[in-house]
């Protein structure tokens, strides 16, 4: 299996860069687009537990304009083709917090999909208070 193959790694960097600008402007639309739709997708939030696609849509359905969102740490990696992780950290917590993004992709027919995601916000570790 070949890691983060420079073609895969592209087109999941570019998938990603879709999702972030979808939150970013609620485009619930786009985001439902990018998370498969199947009943087996998983999304962990920091408030909620989806189960299923149609869970997620009404979810993204509430979401609100986030224009402060900062990411920090952004990593993509492929694995082989079809399968790749996307992590990163984002900044616009309440202080003395960090956010945590992971999602897990795959190439669908119809393009990559997120298939499970957790989002969390944790204290800062310190570490990383500095």
């Amino acid at each position: 299996m070949e890691i983060n193959r420079p073609d895969v790694l592209a087109e999941v960097w570019r998938a990603y860069r879709r999702y972030e600008a979808a939150l970013l402007a609620a485009d619930a639309a786009t985001l439902d687009e990018l998370f498969w739709s199947d009943a087996r997708t998983i999304r962990y939030g920091v408030g909620e537990i989806l189960h299923g696609h149609t869970a997620i849509a009404a979810f993204n359905a509430r979401r609100r304009i986030n224009p402060e969102r900062v990411l920090a740490d952004t990593v993509v990696t492929t694995y082989g083709a079809d399968f790749a992780t996307a992590s990163t950290l984002f900044t616009d917590t309440p202080e003395g917090t960090i956010g945590r993004q992971m999602q897990s992709w795959a190439r669908m027919p119809e393009g990559w999909r997120v298939v499970a995601a957790h989002v969390s916000v944790i204290d800062k570790p310190a570490e990383a208070r500095r």
